[in-house]
């Protein structure tokens, strides 16, 4: 009924009296962390998540433990609580690997600590670390799929626990397969990969409305709408932006969680059809909806370049680069956001006729791009570099 508010008591008088029954007392922590999580407080959450934890340990469940934990990672990973996630995780990892039990749950809880680990490398914009972790996920899924759902149920109440169906871990793993492959400019394997995951999506989506299959289906289109402006396929990218709006326009949750990002993914089709008004409009709008640090950059970033292009907005355009400047504290950890933003320097003194300054700021990218294989911004400061040069009248080198 939406009212969380009356829950919340119940569920904690809930957790209070059900310390003799394990089952009720986990599927109760999870379930008031869960509201935390909705509510944005995800301090109090990963604090239950932690007490689930230490109750399941104490009842010898390490199955559901586990799962506690890994619960709590995501959360901390979300929290940008970087020096507390890399022992949780390390806590996790021994623990996957030493649980003897059935072989479908040990395999899922594989899957739940990989993907952990590849959306961290991600959001770091490491995609040339992440392939190890990548690599081992995928392989994890095929055994997975192989193996039957044997109906025999665990001795232990406290390990009658589930992290995700098969069928939705699969769709999780093509999803962030093509996260990777759009960092690193693969674009025809995450055009392959969407493609089969949007088939499992509908297939699923005839037998089962759990909301986080909309929720997959928004991110996998995000990602290949950017994949369509890359590759000049603008038409499409309009089509299924907006699909997107209206799969979010039937949950106000997915709404509100990817308003930014429609948005964003508006000022970038903008941009690649050359009406920079609408572009800045967009941009903006994207700005004051987000509060994710790593989005806003990508913002910002894309937003300096529109001022660029219109080359009359040097105000402005010195407020925003001051705000992502890569040579002294940029505003988020990843490796991807900073080599962008040199060459968005780049780009501003290549315009301003201020080569050597431009030349620093590009080779800076290149040396960034290639220590991580990120192969669109490779080619992009390349293409700069050679136009610089070809302007100073070195052709060979051009």
């Amino acid at each position: 009924q939406n009212s969380v508010d009356t829950a919340k008591p119940l569920l904690r008088k809930a957790i209070q009296i059900s310390q003799q029954t394990p089952y009720w007392h986990c599927r109760l922590l999870f379930q008031l962390a869960q509201l935390h999580t909705l509510e944005k407080d995800l301090v109090s959450a990963c604090d239950l998540l932690g007490v689930g934890a230490e109750y399941a340990r104490v009842v010898g469940s390490e199955y559901t433990r586990a799962l506690f934990l890994l619960s709590k990672g995501m959360l901390l990973l979300m929290e940008r609580k970087l020096q507390e996630v890399h022992p949780l995780l390390t806590l996790c990892g021994q623990i996957v690997e030493n649980w003897q039990g059935n072989p479908i749950q040990k395999e899922s809880l594989r899957v739940f600590f990989l993907v952990l680990q590849v959306t961290h490398y991600l959001d770091a914009g490491q995609v040339k670390s992440v392939k190890p972790c990548l690599k081992q996920l995928q392989q994890c899924i095929q055994t997975i799929s192989t193996l039957h759902d044997d109906e025999i149920l665990p001795s232990n109440p406290a390990d009658l626990f589930h992290w995700l169906p098969k069928e939705h871990m699969c769709v999780l793993v093509y999803l962030v397969t093509v996260m990777h492959s759009m960092q690193a400019g693969y674009l025809e394997k995450a055009q392959k990969y969407t493609d089969k995951a949007l088939m499992q999506l509908e297939k699923l989506k005839m037998l089962d409305c759990s909301p986080i299959l909309s929720s997959f289906q928004v991110i996998l289109l995000e990602h290949i709408i950017m994949c369509r402006l890359v590759t000049g396929h603008k038409a499409t990218a309009l089509q299924e932006i907006s699909q997107v709006c209206q799969l979010c326009q039937q949950s106000p949750r997915l709404f509100s969680n990817h308003a930014a990002q429609l948005h964003t993914l508006l000022g970038l089709y903008c941009i690649s059809v050359n009406c920079m008004d609408n572009a800045e409009a967009q941009f903006t709008t994207a700005l004051r909806l987000t509060t994710h640090q790593e989005l806003w950059a990508f913002i910002v970033t894309n937003l300096a370049s529109v001022y660029i292009r219109e080359g009359n907005r040097h105000q402005e355009l010195y407020s925003l680069l001051e705000r992502i400047n890569p040579d002294h504290n940029f505003p988020v950890s990843s490796h991807c956001l900073r080599a962008a933003a040199f060459y968005i320097r780049g780009l501003f003194s290549f315009f301003q006729g201020r080569y050597n300054e431009a030349k620093r700021f590009l080779r800076e990218t290149l040396k960034m791009s290639n220590a991580e294989d990120l192969n669109r911004l490779t080619a992009c400061s390349l293409v700069l570099l050679g136009h610089i040069f070809y302007v100073l009248g070195n052709h060979r080198v051009s």
